[in-house]
């Protein structure tokens, strides 16, 4: 199988604020970046997964990654 770039877009729901983020992460498929990241911000963050608002999962190119992280995985 081969594996997709993901660039996630969305909404944490603090306590007292909204905080947004952007993440670059590599999967399959969108629903196993989406567990990633409810497993990454629930452990870190000690976020619910309904406090985790996604609002846009799109696949890019090798060429859009701006994450060093992911950059060098490629």
């Amino acid at each position: 199988m081969k594996t997709k770039i993901f660039r996630v877009k969305g909404k944490l729901l603090d306590v007292d604020k909204v905080k947004p983020f952007t993440r670059e992460l590599k999967g399959i498929k969108e629903e196993d970046v989406q567990e990633k990241l409810y497993s990454e911000f629930g452990s870190k963050h000690r976020l619910n997964r309904d406090s985790i608002i996604f609002e846009d999962i799109s696949e890019i190119t090798a060429d859009e990654v701006t994450d060093p992280v992911v950059k060098d995985l490629i």
